[in-house]
């Protein structure tokens, strides 16, 4: 009896499993359910409203998140003995304002650091960018920008 439950589960199973069923996209924008038996049918039976492309512009950064540095600012000097360990990595200062640059499409020279704090083992670095501030940490040799979730 045992046996005959178990083909009956298997077979109730592998039906289900069988069956292969896809959605596509039309050139117009319906999509379309390709069932495994060569049927169709459409999902949105109406097409898409078209939507005019509008240029969004980038709003002006107020809420602190802007920088003003003096003429005469002067980047922080960083632990030369860490900064000669991370240098196997490609994890020093210059790799760093590197991959800022390369995140943020700018020059390396528009890229200056404001404060850091590292151990051989991570950092956190605060950069000014063409006027907007910029938080990077590093876990190891990896190198990527800090989020705020709250």
């Amino acid at each position: 009896m045992k046996s005959f439950l178990v083909a009956f589960l298997f077979f109730i199973g592998f039906t289900g499993f069988s069956q292969d069923n896809h959605i596509v996209k039309t050139e117009d924008g319906r999509r379309v359910l390709l069932k495994a038996d060569f049927t169709w049918e459409y999902i949105d039976l109406k097409k898409p409203k078209e939507v005019e492309q509008v240029e969004i512009q980038k709003p002006n950064p107020s809420n602190g998140n802007t920088c003003e540095l003096a003429k005469d600012f002067v980047e922080p000097k960083l632990n030369k003995k860490i900064q000669t360990q991370l240098k196997k990595g490609r994890a020093t200062m210059a790799h760093v304002k590197q991959k800022v640059a390369k995140d943020l499409k700018c020059d390396v020279e528009d890229v200056v650091l404001l404060s850091a704090s590292e151990t051989k083992a991570s950092g956190t670095y605060n950069f000014c960018v063409n006027g907007t501030k910029v938080t990077y940490k590093r876990t190891g040799h990896s190198i990527v920008k800090k989020i705020k979730l709250f």
